[in-house]
């Protein structure tokens, strides 16, 4: 067969074929470059959620027990472990380390001297020797301590500058070392020995985010007073020569090894092997160490989003490919069509049965490897790490090669058959296709509710699933297609005029069984789209409002916010700003143990969080708010009186209960006093707890006995409009700082930082950062993609029978069908079809959610909100949108095509549909 033959009819129907390449350049430019833009977006993603919290969260620290080392030892000698634990790391780690330090270090102990006394200051220090600390920090007076030991001599220290400021110290301050007053240090530390020390130098750090200085506790500060008669706690840079000297002297020495990952290591591909290897590294800790990791649960959060967004992102671009496929048969079929009378020639000539397929492999030769070649350049340069999937392309490009050849075998070329007449009752074949498909839908859905999914992998079933319902929706639309067209049809056979009588006979003859499949899908993925947004839209929503069940909360903090508290007045103080509404106050208690009695014996049944409400108030806050937040009614209505108080606990907590035999009631503690509660009730969760928190025990504020002390707040919800958070955070500073005033707290001032939140920062907050974006992305792209692609295939549809309806059209003109008539017969006849395929991947893109739902792992996206996918009533106003759209576009092709046509010669004589 002569190429030149072939690239003459490539040019002949250069429209047909220029469409077939688009078609593949889709395809291949998808399989290449969306891994690509995923990547990028998961490792911009990644690196964002890194760099916003601190450093050393991504640090790994090695630390061994505080030991007393033998006299012939020496504390250079651990520093050879930093090498060689690195090397022990497991292999998905050991590439990702960045930087690395080695420390050893004691215990404070009291130190004594003139400039201490002259401040009247009660002072701990502790010594730490770090190798490279010389070139990490200037010194700024004085020098670095000496490396060997001077028998006779001061131990030298070094110190901060804003460190010895604060203490008084200077260079040359001289000080005594002894025992800490502290009880556990005392028990570690030598009795009766004494040191002398001198501050040999002041240094300030050429950069204080240095990961040198990130190690607890830290050279750079002071740690200020517990409580009255406590002291500070500083910590000085030491050489080894010195840290020697105590060791000697029976002094414990702790060592450290620390190993900082850093963020450009870190390759989001293979982001569960780095979580894995954590897990090797956690349980491979050598026996002499103990390993702390602050990076594992960021990288599982994130790695649970990701694995989410992938497995959402396998469901839609299966629904999205499967479209493009289906559109690539259309446009096969209607090459194949216009080409009829081409191939009839060319079988009456004696070809054989497979001359037009060979005929139509060669010219797909000539086109569909170089459209596809040129869509996987295109997608090599979108942004990110490519992953795998060049075997994908390879697939992909030759079953799109073999479409054409396959259309040709598959279309008859007998020009007398008519194609406008449809079965009520299928032949035996296709109704054996049919229940297959129907009985593989049914069969895949059961085994991914029951066998569930691995997230994160492309899985065959998850895959094939979406598109089997779809397609099993669309061969049902096509059984019950007829019927009502049937129907339709002889009640406008009665009405006066033929526009509606003769649009139904075209519709019901209409042969849409593959353009309704295609749109089916490809509006199915849309829908899936925008139901599953809609969704964890609304999940984020109500984990907004268990976090902050108001406008704001004003929490103490930063470090432990149940310890520090307010003011009972500031309540009020809130009350007085600008915008607010309502106040109510709320105290939070961590795990406190439920004893069966006052004097608190332990009554077996585990711990509980507690959570003090003040019930009307939280009432009153949530609807001035309009927070979606029911207040348990036992919660509303206790009054103070005799007996326990009423509780609203968890299930594991009645259970727990239920099982110890508590019959009327238990005790727990709440700021030192000990409450009396019976369980009143249980519920899953409750605003202000963690979504996982699974045990807590919710206390109506407003029916607390009277006791000496008085329960104080440790937040305040606020509800309100335009409400400020620099003034909340000042109100709520002044009320801690009234607290700690007021003669309940010993000690000196404590850093007065509270903390607020407001819910639409919250929620703002739970639709950024992490894998968002892939989320965004998988769910904007499927929506227009879905939407874009149905479009599409309704041109498809309407250009297959577009010479038919031009040679009706032009008889019917012939006998005075007027343009406004023949507008309206045009309606009539792609309604139906548009409908049916418009509602019938709604209806599948709707159902899809509620069976997939349970298996995709969006609460990772939702604070570990389940994600519930409910009917939404904007679906069907967008639906009908949708379906107008689709119907005005319909038409649109139809005029554009008859425009191109010139109906008047349609009517020639064997010019065929």
């Amino acid at each position: 067969m002569s190429v030149g033959a072939a690239v003459q009819r490539v040019r002949a129907y250069g429209g047909q074929f220029l469409l077939l390449a688009v078609l593949t350049l889709v395809v291949t430019l998808l399989i290449s470059g969306v891994p690509r833009l995923v990547n990028r977006l998961t490792e911009q993603g990644l690196r964002t959620q890194l760099a916003s919290e601190l450093a050393a969260r991504r640090d790994m620290s090695y630390t061994t027990e505080l030991m007393n080392l033998p006299a012939t030892t020496v504390s250079s000698s651990y520093q050879a472990r930093l090498p060689m634990l690195e090397a022990q790391l497991p292999a998905q780690l050991r590439g990702l380390v960045d930087e690395r330090w080695y420390s050893a270090e004691t215990l404070p102990g009291r130190v004594t001297g003139p400039d201490l006394a002259a401040r009247h200051l009660k002072v701990d220090l502790g010594f730490r020797a770090v190798p490279g600390v010389r070139e990490a920090a200037t010194v700024v007076d004085g020098a670095w301590p000496n490396e060997t030991y001077v028998p006779g001599r001061p131990t030298e220290v070094a110190l901060d500058v804003d460190v010895a400021r604060k203490l008084n110290l200077r260079r040359g301050s001289a000080l005594r070392l002894q025992r800490s007053d502290d009880p556990f240090v005392q028990r570690r530390q030598p009795a009766g020995k004494s040191f002398d020390l001198v501050v040999v130098g002041l240094f300030r750090p050429n950069d204080r985010m240095d990961g040198m200085w990130d190690g607890l506790p830290q050279l750079l500060q002071v740690a200020d007073p517990e409580a009255e008669g406590y002291p500070f706690v500083a910590l000085g840079v030491i050489g080894l020569a010195g840290l020697d000297k105590l060791a000697v002297a029976g002094w414990p020495v702790q060592f450290g090894w620390r190993y900082r990952l850093g963020l450009e290591q870190i390759d989001v591909r293979y982001l569960d092997q780095v979580v894995e290897g954590l897990d090797e590294a956690q349980r491979d800790v050598p026996p002499d160490l103990t390993l702390t990791l602050g990076v594992d649960g960021a990288l599982r959060a994130f790695a649970a989003q990701v694995n989410a967004s992938r497995t959402l992102l396998a469901v839609i671009g299966s629904g999205v490919l499967a479209t493009l496929a289906g559109l690539i048969v259309l446009a096969a079929m209607l090459a194949v069509r216009r080409r009829r009378s081409e191939f009839a020639l060319l079988r009456a000539r004696g070809g054989a049965v497979t001359a037009g397929a060979t005929r139509s492999l060669v010219e797909s030769l000539l086109v569909v490897p170089v459209a596809a070649v040129f869509g996987w350049w295109l997608g090599t340069l979108f942004p990110g790490a490519p992953d795998p999937v060049a075997s994908y392309g390879v697939v992909a490009t030759v079953l799109v090669t073999l479409a054409l050849p396959l259309a040709t075998l598959a279309v008859p070329v007998d020009g007398a058959a008519r194609r406008d007449l449809v079965r009520m009752r299928p032949s035996a074949r296709r109704l054996t296709v049919e229940v297959s498909l129907l009985l593989l839908a049914f069969v895949g859905v059961v085994l991914l509710r029951r066998r569930g999914l691995t997230l994160g992998e492309v899985d065959p079933l998850l895959v094939s699933v979406p598109v089997l319902l779809a397609v099993a929706a669309a061969v049902v639309a096509l059984r019950v297609y007829p019927w009502p067209l049937l129907v339709l049809s002889r009640l406008a056979a009665r009405t006066r005029g033929s526009v509606a009588f003769l649009g139904m006979a075209r519709a019901g003859r209409s042969a849409v069984a593959a353009p309704l499949v295609v749109v089916v899908l490809a509006i199915g993925t849309a829908a899936f789209c925008a139901v599953v947004a809609g969704g964890v839209g609304a999940s984020r929503d109500r984990a907004a409002e268990f976090a902050v069940p108001a406008d704001a909360v004003v929490r103490g903090g930063p470090y432990a916010p149940e310890t520090e508290r307010f003011a009972p007045d500031t309540v009020d103080a809130l009350g007085g700003l600008p915008g607010v509404r309502a106040v109510t106050r709320v105290l939070a208690e961590s795990y406190q143990q439920l004893a069966a009695d006052e004097l608190g014996t332990d009554l077996r049944a585990g711990q509980a969080a507690v959570l003090l409400v003040d019930g009307p108030g939280l009432a009153a806050v949530a609807g001035e708010s309009q927070a979606n937040l029911p207040v348990p009614a036992v919660l509303r209505s206790a009054q103070a009186g005799p007996g326990p108080l009423p509780a609203i606990v968890s299930p594991a907590v009645a259970a727990d209960l239920a099982r110890v035999g508590v019959g009327r009631s238990a005790f727990v503690l709440v700021q030192g006093e000990r409450y009396e509660f019976r369980v009143a009730g249980t519920v899953e969760n409750f605003p202000l707890l963690p979504a996982n928190d699974g045990r807590f025990v919710i206390l109506p504020w407003q029916a607390l006995p009277e006791r000496i002390t008085t329960p104080v707040p440790t937040g305040l919800l606020v509800a309100g409009d335009g409400l400020d958070p620099k003034a909340l955070r000042k109100v709520g500073d002044e009320g801690q700082s009234r607290y700690q005033h007021s003669g309940a707290v010993k000690g000196p001032d404590r850093p007065i930082r509270a903390l607020v939140e407001t819910r639409v920062g919250v929620r703002r907050g739970l639709g950024e950062g992490g894998a968002n974006g892939i989320l965004v992305f998988g769910f904007v792209g499927g929506a227009a993609g879905g939407i874009v692609l149905g479009l599409l295939a309704i041109a498809f549809t309407v250009l297959a029978g577009a010479r038919a309806r031009g040679q009706v059209l032009s008889r019917l003109r012939t006998l005075g069908l007027s343009r406004r008539q023949w507008r309206g017969l045009l309606l009539v006849e792609l309604t139906p079809l548009v409908a049916v395929s418009v509602l019938t991947g709604a209806l599948v893109g709707a159902v899809l959610p509620l069976l997939l739902n349970p298996v995709l792992g969006l609460s990772a996206f939702t604070s570990g909100v389940p994600v519930r996918v409910a009917f939404e009533p904007s679906l069907v106003a967008a639906v009908l949108a949708l379906g107008a759209v689709a119907l005005g576009f319909a038409v649109a092709v139809e005029a554009l095509n008859n425009r191109r046509l010139r109906l008047g010669e349609v009517l020639r004589l064997g010019e065929e549909s």
